[in-house]
């Protein structure tokens, strides 16, 4: 954080006092967070996020929620600049990814358009703590879920910074079969267990998303 901050702040022709008459503190303090020797209150991140114009994954790291509104869901995704959402933003409050993501795999029910955009969170922000998430997954048996979501991501996008947080969840894979987004029934479950796609097998998921289904996730 320390080099993040002070480099971000630099390349904004903005100095520690201007930063600190916009967060309504002292330089002293400024200097502080910037050399690391203070944390970041969470009170204080939506204010630095703005004035650094940093990524919302220095925003706290939010409760995750086992029960939230689609709508609402689809609207924290707009405002973290999902493309497919572009007319949702409008009045939203970013929310950190990591919490963002957690919460989206935490449903028993979740919308296709919410689901599909879920790769896109993870190739849009590859700097999220997943650390936080691999520990959090593991913890609510949804490790399963979100490497079929980074594997997806990697597969779309070609990046292999996401190998390591991969091989980190394949490392406590769950045996037992799962889904992704919404429960199917008895039928559409023998369809997805034959047509599934490759990610979706290795993770032993029932889904049938595909690389190729992903348009933004490039």
């Amino acid at each position: 954080m320390k080099l993040h901050l002070k480099t971000a702040r630099r390349k904004l022709g903005l100095t520690q006092r201007d930063v600190a008459n916009h967060l309504g503190v002292t330089q002293a303090y400024v200097s502080m967070l910037e050399a690391g020797e203070r944390a970041l209150p969470a009170s204080l991140a939506p204010k630095l996020m703005k004035v650094y114009k940093l990524q919302p994954t220095v925003l706290p790291l939010g409760k995750v929620q086992k029960h939230a509104a689609a709508d609402s869901l689809a609207r924290q995704l707009a405002s973290l600049g999902y493309p497919g959402f572009a007319h949702l933003r409008a009045g939203t409050r970013k929310v950190n990814p990591a919490t963002f993501l957690l919460t989206a795999l935490s449903q028993h029910h979740l919308e296709a358009r919410v689901a599909e955009g879920l790769p896109w969170v993870v190739s849009h922000y590859p700097d999220m703590d997943f650390d936080w998430l691999v520990q959090q997954a593991r913890m609510n048996n949804l490790q399963n879920r979100l490497g079929f979501c980074v594997t997806l991501a990697r597969a779309a996008s070609g990046k292999n910074t996401l190998l390591n947080p991969e091989r980190k969840l394949s490392d406590s894979k769950l045996a037992r079969e799962d889904y992704f987004g919404r429960q199917p029934n008895e039928v559409e479950r023998r369809w997805l267990q034959e047509h599934r796609s490759d990610q979706a097998r290795q993770w032993n998921v029932l889904s049938d998303l595909h690389p190729e289904d992903l348009r933004y996730a490039a």
